[in-house]
Order: C-alpha cells, then structure tokens, then sequence
C-alpha cells in the first residue's frame, strides 16, 4: 500500500515558520487553546505539564507575554486552516525574531504529497503556503516572514505531520503485537517530506535513520528529524471518543512545545557560534569576551534544558530534536571556546599588569634608593639632590638595556599594539 495514495483516519500538519515582529501582536495572549471534552489546552493547562523554568520561555508571564495566538478557518485545496499562533524567540542579535505555527488539516489522499510540496521536492506539486495560505498573507498586520538571507531563517518551515490508520492501512498496524518494518519507513517519509523516488533509502539503512523513533505507546509512535517530525498511530482509528483525540490534542500541544523549544535553543547556539567566531574582530578582547561569557550564562539559565516536565515523551522528543542538530556537543564546545579565550584575557591581563610592576620596579628602585641615602646622610644640598636624580635616572637607563628590562618594554609595547589595533 502506498503511502502517497492513502487517506487517514485522521490527518494534520503543523507548519513552523520564522518570522520577525514589527511590533506586540494585537492577537490574544496565550497558544492556541485546543479543546476535548471539559478539558482545555490553553496556556494555565499546559504550565502545569513543564517545569517552571521552560513555561516561561514558551508561554512568557502576565507581565512579560510571548506567545499569541488568533483562530482561522480558511480552506484551499487539500488543507484547511485552523489557527495560528506567534512565539516571541528574541536573541541578542534579534530582538524581533519570532515563530509562526500554522495549523491545518488535510482532506483526501494529500497529505504526504502536500508535505513534499512545502518541502519542494523535485516533481512536487506546487506550494500550498501561496496564495491565501502564503505566511505573508496570513499574518500580514502581525508578523514578517524572515528571508533565506537572515539570520536563522531555515530554508523551508518546519512540519509536524500526524497520521492515523483505518483498518485497512495494514502496513502501519501491528500484528501481533509486532510492529512491521513498513510502519517505520512510512514514518520516515513522513518526517522526511519524501517517497522512495525523491530518497531512496536503503533497506539496511532504514534501522539507522529511525534510531531515534520514539514510541510513545504502542498505539502510536513519532520521528523527528532535521526539517520534519511525524507522528504515526499502529491501530485501526475508530473515530470520535477514540484515544486518537487525546493523540491528536497532545500533539498540537505539548509536543508541539517541546520542539519549539528545541528550535529555541538551535536558533541561540547558531547565535552563539557566529559570536565565538568574531571574537578576535576588532579591539577590546576582554570586554568582547565578557560579553559573551555573559550571552552564554544568559542562554544557559534561561533557555538550555534538557528536562521538560516529569512526563516522557515530550522529555524525549526535545532530545531527538537536539540530537538532530548536535546542540549538547555544539554547547559543550561552545563552553569550551568560552573558556579558552577567558584564560587568554586573564594572561593578557597578568601580562599587562607585571609589565606594570616591573616598570614602576626599574624606575622607583633606583629613584627610592637615591632619596633614601640623602634622607640618611640628612643631605639636602640641591646640587647633591640633582647629582641624585642624574645617578638615578642613569641607573634605569641602564636597566632598561637588560634583559628583564626589555622583557618590560616588550610586554608594554604589544599591549599598546593591540589596543590601537
């Protein structure tokens, strides 16, 4: 069975694109609150499910709010809109930068060539975010659209796809209990916005590139790759009242969440590593350093978890997230870096200051000893004073000629160097 041809039970997408805000949002306040049952998705509900620490980052405070969001219904083609929301991401960099996360769902067999179409895929159909649906259009008044060119911008959005099977998809069901080696590779076009012609993958490579599957339950599981994550179910869909509308709320939620928040750290850590590599640009190593040692604890307290909430998937989809873009090893070396050029400051500075010191020791030692004497004898002849001074200032040119003495000056005159430079 195909999965290009096929029609789930049940099928989305969650379409993540970066933006910038001109200006606050005149949107509500809060992420898109979803409902099922008596139980409501907004911002109170969802705090309660992560730690403190990545609540704030993802739904800001009364006083400092950061996510907004506006209901949509809009249909064109295959996808029908039905909200949208805005994360405030600012770096230090970009105060303005933000994300945009679009949600729909989609009717008839159109959900994985609609992913490859976002995905320009070689034979694609064309982008469905035009037109009406174009970022642009949609959120015009409320956020821009950032280029291919700015800073952070990916070179497509970032989708969630979210499938369910009916009785008959039997290559995504278990038998058994056993999960079938197609259900993994159906998972992977999913996330990948491919088919077997725009990526072939090699049947003893698949194992490799769903490593990082989560299995959520054994009704449904998720992948997360570089540019898409996919969520799959493993049994017959039976509709309304069907655990499928807890999967399907939990999805647009806090495991949307969790993601967002891993694009919240890349987007810091890309940041961070432009700034080590400017380092050196320019004078004042120090206060360049001190800022950026600054940057990075802010990063640190504020953004870099790898510990959402006391529940597990959403823990372990933010860590296949990471693991997508190296962001534990990019940190540590980043860490590392950091602390490499604040030990080069601190011995630029200890250099600095014994220059310093030899300097006030070649031209005091000689000058002290010479008053020292006349204070002794009780001399104060002026002409002795004067035959004092020239014996003194005689003195330390001769101990400027040493080898200790132009160690001094050396030291000084790179210093000077470096600070004009």
């Amino acid at each position: 069975m195909d999965l290009s041809s096929l029609t789930g039970a049940r099928q989305a997408i969650t379409v993540i694109v970066p933006v910038q805000l001109p200006a606050r949002p005149s949107w509500a306040e809060g992420p898109l609150p979803f409902e099922l049952g008596s139980r409501r998705t907004d911002a109170v509900t969802r705090q309660t499910y992560f730690t403190p620490a990545a609540a704030r980052v993802l739904y800001g405070t009364a006083e400092r709010p950061c996510r907004w969001h506006r209901f949509a219904d809009l249909t064109h083609g295959p996808l029908h809109l039905h909200g949208m929301e805005l994360l405030r991401t600012a770096t230090v960099g970009g105060r303005r930068h933000a994300l945009a996360v679009l949600h729909f769902t989609v009717e008839g067999p159109a959900l994985l060539e609609t992913l490859r179409a976002i995905g320009h895929r070689h034979s694609a159909t064309p982008d469905p975010l035009a037109g009406p649906l174009a970022p642009d259009v949609l959120l015009r008044g409320a956020a821009e659209p950032r280029t291919e060119g700015s800073p952070f911008a990916i070179a497509r959005p970032y989708t969630i796809a979210f499938l369910t099977p009916e009785a008959g998809h039997t290559p995504a069901l278990r038998d058994n209990g056993r999960l079938p080696e197609t259900a993994d590779r159906w998972l992977w076009q999913l996330a990948s916005r491919s088919t077997d012609a725009d990526f072939p993958v090699v049947p003893e490579q698949l194992p490799g590139l769903t490593e990082h599957a989560v299995r959520i339950s054994a009704d449904w599981s998720t992948l997360v790759l570089r540019h898409g994550a996919a969520f799959l179910g493993h049994r017959p869909d039976e509709g309304d009242g069907d655990f499928y509308d807890f999967a399907a709320l939990h999805h647009r939620t806090v495991y949307l969440d969790a993601l967002l928040l891993g694009t919240v750290q890349r987007d810091h850590i890309d940041e961070l590593t432009d700034a080590l590599s400017g380092v050196f640009d320019g004078p004042r190593l120090g206060r360049r350093v001190a800022a950026l040692e600054q940057q990075i604890a802010g990063f640190r307290s504020t953004y870099w978890r790898q510990h959402l909430t006391a529940h597990g998937p959403a823990n372990e989809l933010l860590l296949a997230y990471q693991a997508q873009y190296r962001l534990p090893d990019r940190f540590a070396e980043i860490l590392g870096e950091a602390a490499d050029y604040s030990r080069l400051v601190q011995t630029q500075d200890s250099q600095q200051i014994a220059g310093a010191l030899g300097v006030l020791t070649i031209l005091g030692l000689p000058l002290g000893t010479a008053l020292s004497i006349l204070q002794v004898l009780d001399d104060h002849a002026p002409a002795h004073l004067l035959l004092s001074l020239a014996a003194a200032a005689l003195v330390t040119g001769v101990a400027f000629t040493t080898r200790y003495g132009r160690l001094v000056l050396s030291s000084l005159r790179d210093r000077l160097r470096k600070e004009a430079d």
